[in-house]
């Protein structure tokens, strides 16, 4: 019986090699978190399990928040305790991950250019805001939208697109998940924010005492650098809603 499969190309050979690290990497160091199989690797192509189901909504964050606190936790235990934030992360394996702040640096000044920061105060504001983020413990980055995660017709989640991982702080990530289910559904609400911050902390807290401290305050700065890096975004993608600037869940109902 022929084992359904999706093939995904790559531009070079050295973004499918870079690909297969992480994957491998995260199979190794991320464990609570279910990815498809990798079936076979090609010099510019990825053969992977095709994993059947829906893209997670609003009534998944719980399940997703409790999720990226278990693979964050997992991951801080096993390999990230050893990261800088501000430094490229060079691992045993060669899986490289980018830094959490040059990247983020270089994508504002290009929102900057692209008109989404109307001006040099915003610009900086923006800046500032990024070099205030940037504290520990730390997790990886994966891209946490909506279509990253599959629920299967069995109930579970499965991560799927995990080319490109980055360092970033704990709950960074979570923030991105929030914000693109707003951008793809609406506003949520402020009792479902807080209720997925508490299960991610807690979740987090399993592995280590030191983690699961993130407050809200620390998770909207987050959702608010990732309203200015989406921003070009809106309108594709399934982005329906726009997300502003200074976005906050405080007030609503």
């Amino acid at each position: 019986m022929t084992r359904p499969s999706f093939t995904k190309h790559y531009a070079k050979p050295e973004r499918a090699a870079e690909a297969v690290r992480h994957y491998r990497w995260l199979t190794a160091h991320a464990e609570p978190l279910r990815l498809p199989a990798l079936y076979t690797v090609g010099p510019d192509s990825l053969t992977f399990e095709r994993i059947e189901g829906r893209s997670v909504g609003p009534e998944d964050l719980p399940r997703v928040a409790g999720l990226l606190g278990h693979v964050h936790g997992a991951a801080w235990i096993s390999d990230l305790r050893f990261a800088s934030l501000d430094t490229p992360h060079h691992f045993q394996d060669g899986t490289t991950f980018d830094d959490y702040l040059g990247p983020r640096q270089l994508a504002l000044r290009r929102r900057h250019e692209q008109g989404y920061l109307p001006n040099k105060v915003a610009l900086y504001a923006m800046s500032d805001l990024l070099e205030e983020t940037a504290r520990g413990p730390w997790a990886f980055y994966k891209d946490s939208n909506p279509r990253n995660f599959i629920v299967t017709g069995t109930g579970d989640i499965v991560a799927v697109d995990t080319d490109d991982l980055s360092l970033a702080p704990m709950a960074y990530d979570l923030a991105k998940l929030i914000a693109t289910l707003h951008l793809t559904y609406g506003p949520l609400t402020d009792r479902a924010v807080d209720a997925a911050l508490l299960v991610y902390n807690a979740a987090a807290r399993r592995h280590d005492a030191r983690l699961g401290t993130t407050d809200r305050s620390q998770l909207d700065n987050f959702v608010v650098l990732h309203a200015v890096l989406t921003a070009p975004y809106v309108g594709r993608n399934g982005y329906r809603y726009s997300l502003p600037l200074r976005f906050s869940h405080r007030g609503a109902s």
